[in-house]
Order: C-alpha cells, then sequence, then structure tokens
C-alpha cells in the first residue's frame, strides 16, 4: 500500500472547505457553507466530491478530515477493559492531559512538545502538504489513558519514515496498554507503506528505553549532551523500528 496521498484540489472552493475543516479540527456543515460562500448547488458537489474522495468524513452535520485509520479494538485484562481507536477531536483535552502526566513523571522531550503543539493549533489530526499527524487513543471507561502519534512527514526524501510517540497514563500500567498502542501504531504505519518508524528519548528515561527495547526497537544513534535537563547535559537516544 501507499503512503498516504497528499490533499490536492481541482477548485479553490473545495481547497477552503478542506482547509478550514482541516485547520479547525471539526466544522459543522451548515457554519462551513457560510464561511466559504458559494452558492449551495456547489458547496454540496464540492462536500461530496471530498467526501468521496476521502478527504473529509461527515458524522451527523459535523464534517472532520478522513484519514484511513482503521476499527476499534476492545480488550481485557487484569480485570480491566480499555479500548484503542482512532482520536477523534473531542479526545483533545483527555489527550493532552495524559502527554502531560507522561511527562510530568519522566523526561520524553518529544512528547512534551506534541501537546505544546495541540494546545498551539487547537486541532488533534492534521492532513496537508505541509504535515500530517494521527493519533490513537486508549480508553478506559470512556476516558483516555494513553495514546500513539504518528508524525507523518509530507517531504518526498522521508515520506517512507515515521516519528512514533507512545504513552500510558501512571495509573493505568500493568494492563498491556502500552503494548497494544505501540502495536496499533506499527500496524497502521507498515499497512501504509512506512518502511521505519523513529523516536528520540533522553538516556535519563530508562523505562521508555527499556519497553521500546524489549519490543524489538534498536539504537540507531546518540547524540552526545543534547539536552539540558534539571541543569545537567543528557544525551539523546535514538531508536528505530524497521519493517
Amino acid at each position: 500500500m501507499e503512503v498516504i496521498e497528499r490533499p490536492t484540489f481541482e477548485s479553490e472552493a473545495r481547497k477552503r472547505m478542506y482547509e478550514y475543516v482541516e485547520r479547525h479540527g471539526t466544522a459543522e456543515r451548515n457554519f462551513l457553507f457560510e464561511v466559504v460562500s458559494v452558492p449551495s448547488e456547489e458547496f454540496r458537489t464540492e462536500l461530496e466530491l471530498l467526501k468521496s474522495r476521502g478527504y473529509l468524513e461527515e458524522d451527523g452535520g459535523t464534517l472532520s478530515v478522513a484519514l484511513d485509520a482503521g476499527s476499534v479494538g476492545e480488550y481485557a485484562t487484569g480485570g480491566v477493559a480499555f479500548t484503542i481507536r482512532p482520536a477523534r477531536q473531542d479526545d483533545f483535552e483527555g489527550l493532552v492531559n495524559v502527554i502531560r502526566d507522561v511527562t510530568a513523571e519522566e523526561t520524553y522531550v518529544v512528547a512534551e512538545s506534541i501537546a505544546e503543539q495541540l494546545l498551539y493549533e487547537d486541532t488533534v489530526t492534521r492532513h496537508n502538504t505541509v504535515e500530517s499527524r494521527l493519533f490513537f487513543v486508549a480508553t478506559v471507561e470512556g476516558s483516555v489513558v494513553g495514546w500513539t502519534h504518528l508524525d507523518l512527514p509530507q517531504v518526498r526524501r522521508v515520506r517512507e519514515t515515521a516519528q512514533l510517540t507512545v504513552g500510558v497514563e501512571t495509573t493505568s500500567r500493568g494492563y498491556g496498554i502500552g503494548s497494544k498502542l505501540l502495536q496499533r501504531g506499527l500496524d497502521w504505519a507498515e499497512a501504509n507503506g512506512y518502511r521505519k518508524v523513529y523516536n528520540s528519548i533522553p538516556v535519563t528515561n530508562e523505562n521508555a528505553l527499556s519497553f521500546l527495547t524489549d519490543r524489538g526497537w534498536n539504537t540507531e544513534a546518540i547524540r552526545q549532551e543534547h539536552y539540558t535537563i534539571d541543569g545537567e547535559y543528557v544525551d539523546e537516544v535514538m531508536m528505530a523500528y524497521a519493517f
């Protein structure tokens, strides 16, 4: 399977419609019609084309960016039932809270930057000609307890590699949620034509390094004294998983 298609548009109205939804995460159909200011028949035609091409999806009049991220998985272990599924815009607050929970306990610089980017852009999924990202979340009783994030570069020379991060809040560990999240991200990347995923972790985050090493990831390089953490210079371990 090929790497996910970069969005292209044959009309200015279609481009404006997609970019508005992509930038804001979701948009109500009626509000989008007012924003783009095109005749109603043209709006309906262009919207149907965006949906038929797999660019947008609609649920009860709410439009969102459509990336084929697969189905919902349900699991139970140790008396805990959890679900892993593609993230939605209404997961935004829970997603940010979980990332902050993980990064408060252990230094995970890449995840910290993802949380800041989410807050700055105020949207979960992105897919445009500059950047694309995709999240899967784990939920317990409807609450987000973990994530897998895939940063999908759109520059052609690196479009077969993706950055992957994963984390589970402290109170939900020990039930295999992290392993299922990691595998979901790997499965999606492999199915969509990526040949390698990578992650960068401070050498002081021993739990994360052990977690990935135990699951077949390899250390590709070490950047010496790359981070400054608590006033100390800390090496960065660059890890990868090749398909």
